[in-house]
């Protein structure tokens, strides 16, 4: 997930392993846990400058100065404790008992606590109700602090992360709404992949040495595309993608790859009477061999595969991106492979006899 663009993860070994950003909140279960401001092991905090501050003191003077007294306190215990443990990483859980009456009012409280000791809070999280109208009433409340204790960028620099069974149909519907929310928190919907639970993808073998070899079937698209091949990518003159072309090792051998500025034509694999003549104005080498044996190039970090899949998917026209009616992205293959293709297609298909009339 992070390589295919995703920022981090509240995966710990995920950052042990492979330096992926870490980030997450804390539990419903820890705000539960507290039961009121008794229930606070210690009241101090170290504040940015080194010193030693009482932060039990401080927040509950914002909670008097903002007028809160229906919050609830053992939220309000379990939000002092989590800034004690991380008073620059302070990103709450807003929602255990009532984001508007409580879980704001209780965040506020801490934050402008920590504020005033030198640090800035990350900001909250809704994982529940109307997750649009709830970002915008919580940024209406932060603009309205903002105002109060006149603190710069106070509304625009605090986020509001969603989560809650986020998947790619409720991020439309949000985005159509109309929201306040700065990050999205996916989890269920990601690591299941309810839309294709399965890899559709089975191994074909398509040479055994330097003979080509095919898998028939009456079921189009599980016809295999014979033989040792190259793969190249071949971009129009504003530098996007708009064909993969397959050529045989032979003819790249023999022929070379595609020429910047040649017209070369490309061929649907089945259909002989689609068939396209393209220009490119920049040829790319696809297929680069990592292992023969042994590792033979230098493996990218996540970070970097992560950059490279962005870039690519940035590049790739809005015509194949696009939410309705997406563009089938071309993958042809050359006009040899074509013929090498349908001639051992043809060579090896078995012979039907017709049924002899009596």
């Amino acid at each position: 997930s992070h390589m295919g663009g995703f920022d981090s993860s509240s995966n710990v070994l995920a950052g042990l392993k492979f330096g992926v950003k870490i980030s997450g909140t804390h539990a419903h279960a820890f705000v539960q846990s507290f039961s009121g401001i008794e229930d606070l092991q210690q009241q101090e905090v170290k504040a940015a400058d080194g010193s030693t501050v009482n932060l039990v003191d401080k927040v509950m003077a914002y909670r008097k100065q903002l007028g809160i007294s229906k919050a609830n306190l053992g939220e309000l215990a379990a939000f002092i404790a989590y800034c004690q443990a991380f008073p620059s990483a302070f990103l709450a859980l807003v929602d255990t008992y009532d984001c508007l009456e409580s879980g704001i009012p209780n965040f506020l409280c801490c934050a402008l606590a920590l504020i005033e000791l030198g640090y800035f809070p990350i900001g909250i999280r809704l994982d529940s109700g109307d997750l649009a109208e709830m970002s915008k009433s919580a940024r209406k409340l932060f603009r309205e602090i903002e105002e109060k204790f006149s603190i710069p960028n106070f509304a625009s620099r605090l986020n509001i992360v969603a989560s809650n069974d986020i998947s790619e149909d409720s991020l439309h519907e949000l985005n159509d709404k109309g929201h306040e929310i700065d990050m999205f928190g996916i989890g269920t919907n990601l690591v299941t992949c309810q839309a294709q639970p399965a890899l559709g993808c089975v191994y074909k073998l398509v040479a055994m040495g330097s003979l080509p070899r095919i898998k028939i079937s009456h079921d189009l698209v599980k016809v295999s595309i014979p033989g040792s091949k190259r793969v190249f990518r071949l971009f129009d003159s504003t530098g996007s993608p708009r064909v993969d072309l397959m050529m045989t090792d032979d003819e790249v051998k023999h022929d070379g790859a595609p020429k910047v500025g040649e017209a070369i034509t490309c061929c649907h694999p089945l259909d002989a009477s689609k068939r396209i003549s393209f220009t490119p104005a920049q040829v790319e080498d696809v297929l680069t061999c990592v292992w023969d044996g042994k590792i033979l190039t230098l493996v990218e970090n996540v970070d970097a595969i992560r950059d490279r899949a962005k870039r690519e998917l940035q590049a790739l026209p809005e015509e194949h991106k696009r939410r309705f009616d997406p563009q089938p992205y071309n993958v042809s293959i050359s006009e040899k492979l074509f013929k090498m293709m349908h001639d051992l297609w043809t060579s090896e298909a078995p012979t039907h006899s017709s049924a002899s009339s009596s």
